[in-house]
C-alpha cells in the first residue's frame, strides 16, 4: 500500500492544487546509476571499497559556525588575523636555531657537556642489555630520542613548519599543477578503488626498490656508501659506523617515503581504509577546536527507526543508500516523513510499508519528482543551505570569515531579505535562483513551499522545476489566480485587495484612506457573498464600485429574495456615501479597471470553473510560479504582485500547522512596498515564512518607508552600482564598530651638535629631503563598517556586502561576498 497522504503535509492531494502533467526525470545530482549493482554492500561498507556520491556527501563534516556560514565541510579560522613574521625574518630564525640545534648535539657527541645527558640510559637500562648489539641498538634507539626532542625544540623555535608552508609548500603545489594527471593526480578522490590501489602498490614498490639501491653497501657508488665516505669522520668503532648507517638509511628512507607519498595517493587510501569515521574526526579537529558545533548525522544507518521496531524499513533504506540509489533530496524527504511519524505514531505501518514497497522513493512529492531537472548552486538539504558566493580575502572583512563560504537557510530567510542593485548586478542570478532551487528541493522534501513572482518570460528557473505555472494575461496558462486568496471572510478579503489596489497611494494621505477602502470594498463583497455564494468577478466588481444601476438593482432584488436584511443595510450604506464628494470608490473603480482587460479575460474566475492556485495551501509543499504582464500592464502587474505579497503575508500568519516554510520570492518588488507590507512582513519571523525582495533602488520605495524596510527585514544585501544615498541607508543600518587605527607621522630631527649636524646636511644633499623620525600612533575608533562612499565606489562587478540574522536573534556583520565563488 502507498502513504495515502499519510505522510505528506496536509491534504497535499487535494485537486486544488495543480500538478505537473508530465513526470520530471531522474534525479540529476547524486547521479543515479543506469544499472544497479548485483549486489550491494552492506551497511558500513567493504574495506576498501569506494563510497558512492552520496555517501560521500553524508558522511561529509558540517561546522555549524553561525548564521550564513556554509557549514559543509567548513574549517573554522581563528577571529583575529595571526600576526604574519616576514620572510627574511623567518630566515634568519631558521638559521640561527639550526645553528644551535646543530652546536648543542655537536657538544653532547664531544662529550663536552658530560656524560650527565645519558644517565637516563644508564638508570633505565637492565645490566644485561649494556654489552653486545644490544647495548648499540639501545643506546642508538636513545640517541636518536635525544635527536629527535632537540630537532622538535630547535624547530618550533625557529619556526621551520612556517617557513616550510611559506617558501617550499607554494613551489610544490606549482610543480605539482604543472605534472601529467596520470603522474600526479589531482583529484585522488574521485579514483576508483582499483586504481587507487594499484597506484598504492606501485608507489610502494619503487620506494623499496630505490631504498634497496641506494643503502646496497656491496656498491662503492651507492647512496650510504658515498655519505658513509664523505659525511662521517673515519672511525674503526663498529658502534659509530652502526650509528652512522643506520641513521643514513632511515633518513634516506623519510624521505623516499615523503617524496612518493602524494604520487601513490596514500594519504586518500587511508582515508578510505581508516576504520570507522577516524578521518572525518581528524577533518573536524579544527571544528572541536574553535568550540563551534558540528552537526551530528546518522551515516545511513537509520538508528532510530531500528530503535523503533523497523529494522526491515531501515535495512531497505541502508542498502540503497550504500548502493546509489539514493540521493539527499531522498534523505531529506524521509527524515522529514520520519519526524511525522515521531509525532503521530500511529502512521508507523503506513510508513514501514511504503518503505518497503518503494525504497527511497517512499513517502514521495504529489508531483512524483525526486529532484530538479537542472541545479546551478550547491546545495546541502542536511542543513538546508544553498551557497551563494564566497567571502572576498578584504580587509574590511572579519578575519574569521574571509574566504568562507556564503550561504542562506531557512533559518536566516524567515527574517526575509532585501536586495538592491541596479539591473545587471546579478541579483537575478547570484541570489533569485540559488533561493529559488534551494526551496524547489525542500518542497520535494516536504520542508517548504515557495512562490515565486516575476515579469514574464524572465523566470530565473523553468517551468518544469515547479508544480503549478500562472502566466497572467497568456490564454494557454493552465492555472489562474484566486483574487481573493481562498478566503471565505468578506472582510478579510476586502482588506487584502484594497492594499492591492490602492495600497501604493493612500500610505502618505491623511485620514485612514486604507481602511476606508477596505469598508468600501466589505460593503460589496458582503452582500454579494450572501446574494450568490461567491465573490464577484473581477468586471462584476467594477460594475458595483461604479455604481451602475443594473448591477445595484440586481444585488438588491438577490438580496430582498432571500431576506438578508443585514445585507441589504450594507448595500444602502454604500449607496450613500457614493454620492459624497472624494468618495474613495471611484479610486477603486479606476484601479480595478486595469485588471479589467481583453488581456486578462478569463482570468480571476471565481465561479470555480477553473484551476486556480490559491495561497491558502501554504501549509503543504507547493512550489507556485506567477508570471506577470510586465510589457503595456505594468501598474496591473503592480496590483498583482502587492496582491500576492498581501494574501501571502496574511495567509502565512494564518496557517494551523506551520512546519513548513513559507517562502515568497518577488524579483522586482518596485512600488510593492507598503505600509500594511511592512506590518505583514513583521508578523512573519513567528509564522515560519519569510519574503525575498529585490529592488533596482531604494528610490522605488516610498521615502517614508525606506528606513522602516531596512529596519524589518534581518537579511539587507547591496549589490555593486548602487547609488551613495542609497548606500547611506545601508550604511545606517550596519552601523559603527570599533576599529584599531594606527597613524604615522614624521618629524623633522634638530641637532645643535656640529657633527650631527654635518652628518644631516650631508644626507640632505644626498637624498633631497630633511631627516626625519617617525612616530606611530594607535589609536581605538568607532566607524562605519561600510560607509556610503564604500558602497557605490568599493565594491567590485559580481560581488555584494550581505548581512543576516537568523529568527533566534544570531547576527552576523556585513561581509563582501563573491557570488562567482
Amino acid at each position: 500500500m502507498d502513504t495515502e497522504g499519510t505522510h505528506d503535509a496536509r491534504n497535499t492531494h487535494s485537486p486544488g492544487i495543480p500538478h505537473p502533467a508530465v513526470r520530471p526525470g531522474p534525479p540529476m545530482t547524486p547521479p543515479m546509476p543506469q544499472v544497479p549493482p548485483a549486489a550491494g554492500p552492506a551497511p558500513g561498507g567493504a574495506p576498501g571499497a569506494p563510497e558512492s556520491p552520496f555517501m560521500t556527501w553524508l558522511r561529509a563534516p558540517r561546522v555549524l559556525a553561525g548564521p550564513g556560514i556554509w557549514s559543509f565541510e567548513h574549517r573554522p579560522r581563528p577571529k583575529e588575523e595571526p600576526h604574519e613574521i616576514a620572510v627574511p625574518q623567518l630566515i634568519a630564525g631558521a638559521v640561527i636555531s639550526f645553528l644551535c640545534a646543530w652546536l648543542l648535539w655537536s657538544l653532547l657527541m664531544n662529550g663536552y657537556l658530560g656524560p650527565y645527558w645519558k644517565w637516563p640510559l644508564e638508570v633505565m637500562l637492565p645490566d644485561s642489555w649494556k654489552t653486545g648489539n644490544t647495548g648499540v641498538i639501545s643506546s642508538f634507539v636513545y640517541m636518536a630520542i635525544v635527536l629527535g626532542a632537540i630537532v622538535v625544540l630547535f624547530g618550533r623555535v625557529g619556526r621551520w613548519p612556517a617557513l616550510f608552508r611559506r617558501l617550499l609548500a607554494p613551489v610544490g603545489r606549482r610543480v605539482w599543477k604543472r605534472l601529467p594527471g596520470w603522474l600526479a593526480p589531482k583529484d585522488p578522490a574521485a579514483m576508483p578503488g582499483g586504481a587507487l590501489i594499484l597506484r598504492v602498490v606501485l608507489a610502494l614498490a619503487v620506494v623499496w626498490l630505490l631504498w634497496q639501491w641506494c643503502t646496497d653497501e656491496s656498491r662503492d657508488s651507492s647512496l650510504l656508501m658515498l655519505q658513509l665516505e664523505n659525511l662521517t669522520p673515519v672511525s674503526g668503532d663498529a658502534a659509530s659506523y652502526f650509528y652512522y648507517s643506520t641513521s643514513y638509511s632511515l633518513i634516506d628512507l623519510a624521505l623516499l617515503l615523503a617524496l612518493f607519498s602524494p604520487f601513490g595517493c596514500w594519504a586518500e587510501a587511508w582515508r578510505r581504509c581508516a576504520p570507522g569515521d577516524r578521518s572525518r574526526r581528524a577533518e573536524a579537529a579544527d571544528a572541536s577546536a574553535s568550540a563551534a558545533p558540528v552537526l551530528q548525522v546518522d551515516h545511513a544507518e537509520w538508528a532510530e527507526l531500528r530503535a523503533a521496531g523497523a529494522g526491515a524499513a531501515a535495512e531497505r533504506l541502508a542498502r540503497e543508500a550504500w548502493a546509489g540509489l539514493m540521493n539527499d533530496v531522498d534523505h531529506a524527504r524521509i527524515t522529514r516523513a520520519w519526524e511525522s511519524v515521531r509525532a503521530q505514531t500511529g502512521r508507523l505501518p503506513a510508513f514501514v510499508d511504503s518503505v518497503q514497497q518503494h525504497g527511497s522513493g517512499a513517502c514521495g512529492h504529489p508531483s512524483g519528482a525526486r529532484d530538479l531537472p537542472v541545479r546551478t548552486a550547491r546545495h546541502d538539504l542536511l542543513t538546508g543551505q544553498v551557497r551563494i558566493g564566497t567571502a572576498s580575502d578584504d580587509v574590511r572583512n572579519p578575519y574569521e570569515r574571509r574566504g568562507v563560504g556564503c550561504a542562506l537557510d531557512p533559518a536566516v530567510l524567515g527574517t526575509s531579505l532585501l536586495a538592491v542593485g541596479p539591473p545587471g548586478a546579478g541579483k537575478t542570478n547570484g541570489l533569485v535562483r540559488p533561493v529559488l532551487e534551494a526551496m524547489c528541493l525542500q518542497a520535494l522534501a516536504g520542508r517548504a513551499a515557495v512562490v515565486s513572482v516575476g515579469a514574464a518570460g524572465a523566470g530565473p528557473a523553468g517551468a518544469d522545476a515547479f508544480d503549478a505555472v500562472v502566466r497572467v494575461g497568456h490564454r494557454e496558462s493552465p492555472c489562474d489566480l484566486d483574487l481573493y486568496g481562498g478566503t471565505t471572510d468578506p472582510d478579510e478579503a476586502a482588506a487584502v485587495l484594497a492594499e492591492a489596489l490602492v495600497g501604493d497611494v493612500v500610505a502618505g494621505a491623511p485620514g485612514g484612506e486604507g481602511r476606508r477602502a477596505g469598508t468600501v470594498l466589505g460593503q460589496l463583497l458582503g452582500p454579494f457573498r450572501v446574494a450568490y455564494g461567491r465573490f464577484p468577478g473581477v468586471a462584476e466588481l467594477r460594475e458595483l464600485l461604479d455604481g451602475a444601476p443594473e448591477a445595484i438593482a440586481a444585488l438588491r432584488s438577490a438580496l430582498e429574495a432571500a431576506g438578508e436584511h443585514g445585507a441589504l443595510r450594507e448595500l444602502d450604506a454604500r449607496e450613500r456615501q457614493a454620492q459624497r464628494a472624494g468618495d474613495i470608490g471611484a479610486l477603486l473603480a479606476d484601479r480595478i479597471a486595469l485588471l479589467d482587460r481583453p488581456a486578462f479575460a478569463g482570468f480571476f474566475d471565481p465561479t470555480g470553473q477553473s484551476r486556480q492556485v490559491s495561497l491558502r495551501a501554504l501549509d503543504r509543499p507547493l512550489r507556485v510560479r506567477i508570471d506577470l504582464p510586465e510589457r503595456g500592464h505594468a501598474d496591473a502587474s503592480r496590483i498583482l504582485a502587492r496582491l500576492v505579497l498581501a494574501q501571502f503575508t496574511e495567509c502565512a500568519v494564518a496557517r494551523s500547522d506551520r512546519s513548513v516554510f513559507a517562502c515568497l520570492v518577488l524579483d522586482d518588488a518596485s512600488h510593492v512596498v507598503t505600509q500594511e507590507a511592512l506590518r505583514g512582513l513583521q508578523r512573519l519571523r513567528s509564522a515560519n515564512a519569510g519574503v525575498v525582495l529585490t529592488l533596482r533602488a531604494l528610490d522605488d520605495v516610498p521615502e517614508a518607508l525606506r528606513g522602516a524596510l531596512l529596519g524589518t527585514v534581518g537579511c539587507r544585501m547591496a549589490f555593486a552600482g548602487v547609488t551613495t544615498w542609497d548606500g547611506a541607508r545601508f550604511a545606517e543600518v550596519w552601523g559603527k564598530a570599533w576599529v584599531e587605527t594606527r597613524d604615522v607621522t614624521d618629524r623633522q630631527i634638530v641637532s645643535d651638535e656640529p657633527f650631527t649636524k654635518l652628518m644631516h646636511s650631508i644626507r640632505r644633499l644626498v637624498t633631497g629631503k630633511d631627516v626625519t623620525a617617525k612616530a606611530v600612533t594607535v589609536r581605538t575608533v568607532e566607524r562605519e563598517r561600510w560607509s556610503a562612499s564604500d558602497l557605490a565606489n568599493a565594491v567590485p562587478a559580481g560581488h555584494a556586502v550581505l548581512s543576516v540574522t537568523s529568527v533566534t536573534g544570531e547576527s552576523a556583520p556585513p561581509v563582501l561576498v563573491d557570488l562567482r565563488g
